[in-house]
């Protein structure tokens, strides 16, 4: 077992966690399920990759807007990985939950798994993605949020990673900013 992380930060640098009492992962967890038709098919003849997309960000959404306990916004979406084809008939089933807090952010994770509407077959793993929400106020401007309370290992790993990606994506913030400026710096317009 390993031991938690200390306070979690938020995605904007130099916020810190605020006195939330803290909510369990379970708290928030959420399946969204739909069912494929021939309005959500591409050009192959398979799910959009959009529509895919679209029931993640909804499914992150939700999870987001629970844990928070009011609206949340999607700040970014880290990557969205498609493993296999959604056809349609498929029934997808979107889990998502929150892996992280900062003071105003939210890593949510969702997996995405689909299978056929008329079969007794196990899902098949076709997706996976992280976004990052913020909670917001009435006026829209940043609120604090519960910290996230990890239950089991598999939490806690999840809770580990995302600092891990947290870190990557304000190293990579950091390094375009100090690019632009050196541009910026030698007279290219941006």
């Amino acid at each position: 077992m390993t031991d938690l992380a200390p306070a979690p930060e938020s995605e904007i640098p130099g916020e810190k966690a605020g006195d939330i009492p803290g909510k369990p992962t379970s708290a928030s967890r959420t399946t969204l399920s739909h069912i494929m038709t021939h309005n959500d098919t591409n050009l192959l003849g398979t799910v959009h990759g959009g529509v895919i997309m679209k029931l993640v960000d909804d499914a992150a959404g939700a999870v987001a807007g629970r844990h928070s306990g009011g609206p949340a916004v999607t700040a970014s979406m880290d990557e969205m990985v498609f493993l296999e084809p959604v056809r349609v008939g498929d029934l997808v089933h979107v889990k998502a939950q929150v892996n992280w807090t900062g003071r105003t952010s939210m890593e949510v994770g969702v997996r995405v798994l689909a299978e056929r509407w008329n079969e007794s077959a196990p899902a098949t793993h076709v997706g996976s993605a992280y976004l990052v929400f913020a909670g917001v106020d009435s006026d829209g401007k940043p609120r604090p949020v519960p910290p996230v309370v990890p239950e089991t290992d598999r939490d806690r790993r999840r809770h580990q990673e995302a600092q891990i990606r947290r870190t990557h994506r304000l190293a990579r913030r950091r390094a375009i900013k100090e690019l632009r400026e050196k541009r910026t710096a030698q007279g290219y317009e941006e």
